[in-house]
């Protein structure tokens, strides 16, 4: 998908307005759609990451939504800020600290080979009967994982063994995403003036 600059400026201040609004300092965002077509969208994926000094505070996500793409984005804002099993809910002291990252996901495609996951590029879906687990695109890069390392973290999330990935094929699907944060929006502001 592809998005301009000024409609991932309308998500990342709908994802804080999202945050800011379950303390009451706002409203939940609005948007009018005639502006900003693609953020009508019904389907998409997307995931909010939330960072509190480099650390995560917070990832929560959707494959697919049955919201516009810009309801799924501050409905994920929420969910990251207060109902991420790993984590307390973010205070309202955290707010001005806390970084935002938003994924915004292509559809899913099967692989049959473990060979067609690209590093950096692809993010994994295990999906079976029992077990389920998504590790975003930049997992591997961030965390400098390999692509047996790749596997076996996803293997972990979904609660199976580790290694299960070196027995079967396990059902993976990949997508790609968009991927915009604030950090990343003060550096090109910096950088250019």
């Amino acid at each position: 998908m592809e998005l301009t600059e000024k409609a991932k400026g309308v998500l990342m201040l709908a994802a804080r307005d999202s945050i800011r609004s379950l303390f009451g300092d706002k409203l939940p965002p609005i948007i009018d759609f005639k502006y900003y077509p693609e953020l009508e969208q019904v389907g998409t994926g997307t995931f909010v990451t939330l960072t509190l000094n480099n650390q995560l505070r917070g990832c929560i996500g959707y494959i697919t939504s049955d919201l516009t793409l810009f309801e799924s984005v501050c409905e994920a804002a929420k969910q990251a800020a207060v109902n991420d099993p790993r984590f307390y809910p973010v205070t309202e002291n955290e707010l001005t600290e806390i970084n935002i990252e938003i994924s915004v996901l292509s559809s899913l495609s099967p692989i049959y080979s473990y060979d067609q996951i690209q590093l950096g590029i692809h993010g994994l879906v295990l999906d079976d009967e029992y077990n389920r687990a998504v590790l975003l695109p930049q997992v591997a890069v961030e965390n400098n994982f390999d692509l047996p390392q790749f596997l076996t973290a996803l293997c972990e999330k979904a609660g199976l063994d580790p290694y299960a990935w070196e027995t079967d094929m396990l059902n993976i699907k990949t997508f790609t995403a968009v991927v915009f944060s604030e950090i990343d929006n003060r550096k090109r502001t910096y950088e250019h003036g």
